[in-house]
């Protein structure tokens, strides 16, 4: 197994970065959002121990994305651990640090488990949500 980290930059400030990953009305913006896809369900309950499903559908499929938070320390570190069932019984490790900057914040996602040959679709697939999150951000 394998781990890889990406890094972005926003102009919000690490509080306002930390709540949409927990904001259910924010969240299904960008967390597994695709341009093509359908949100069905955006279900998080934002406590240790809490889980989330957040649900699309994908050219008729429908695609679970679940978890278990294991870490929320905000606004600086939230961490769960990770499965799409569709594709795989396996949990992955998702830390994401957030830190001050200079002008708004910086996140560092750390994913942990990954299965040998998907690191680069992964990391794609993370870089496509921290994308959106930046759109859901500057939608305020």
């Amino acid at each position: 197994m394998s781990s890889f980290r990406v890094t972005r930059h926003y102009d919000a400030p690490p509080e306002e970065v930390f709540d949409a990953w927990l904001d259910p009305q924010r969240a299904g913006k960008f967390l597994f959002a695709t341009p093509t896809g359908k949100m069905l369900r955006v279900e998080i309950d934002p406590r240790v121990g809490g889980t989330f499903n957040i649900t699309e559908r994908r050219d008729g499929d429908d695609v679970e994305h679940v978890g278990d938070y294991t870490e929320i320390d905000r606004p600086r570190r939230l961490a769960f651990d990770f499965a799409v069932p569709k594709y795989s019984s396996q949990r992955t490790r998702v830390t994401i640090d957030i830190a001050p900057a200079a002008v708004g914040s910086k996140l560092t996602l750390t994913q942990e488990g990954v299965m040998p040959g998907y690191e680069e679709r992964t990391r794609e697939g993370w870089r496509s949500v921290l994308e959106g999150l930046a759109a859901a951000l500057s939608e305020r």
